[in-house]
């Protein structure tokens, strides 16, 4: 099957990698729109990362994929938890968590066997191999506030 999400998702973490590696501490500290930091939502950015990890993961390990491996259709009461533990998490670790979790969601992604790639494909919920347009989004805002 054909994986263009593989490239996008190699480019904005090469995007990602660019900016963490230039942010000051004063950067990370900076304040963004909704009561968010540029550290958190750097966390925000792992945990939903994180979750791919743990669901590509799962599906390596010989579970098949199932409805009960999507995110619910409103996550906003799961963002807006997070963000009171995230706004908390030391600015550099966030920093380092964004682009692990990043790598590994990536290389589950590029590392799903057809068959797997298929059962998610086929089951039509969100899972979204592209995790390159959730880092696109919030590195865009962080660029726009810097």
């Amino acid at each position: 099957m054909d994986r263009p999400s593989v490239a996008e998702n190699d480019a904005e973490r090469a995007r990602l990698r660019a900016l963490v590696e230039r942010l000051t501490d004063e950067d990370l500290r900076r304040p963004m729109p909704a009561g968010w930091t540029v550290s958190a939502v750097l966390a925000h950015m792992a945990f939903w990362d994180a979750r791919a990890v743990v669901l590509t993961d799962k599906w390596a390990g010989g579970v098949a994929p199932s409805g009960e491996d999507w995110e619910p259709p409103h996550i906003d009461w799961i963002n807006d938890a997070g963000k009171l533990l995230m706004l908390e998490m030391p600015p550099r670790t966030a920093a380092r968590l964004a682009l692990e979790m990043a790598e590994r969601a990536d290389r589950g992604v590029e590392a799903m066997p057809e068959e797997t790639l298929a059962q998610v494909l086929a089951i039509g919920q969100p899972f979204n191999l592209s995790r390159a347009n959730h880092r696109r989004e919030h590195l865009d805002d962080i660029e726009r506030v810097l």
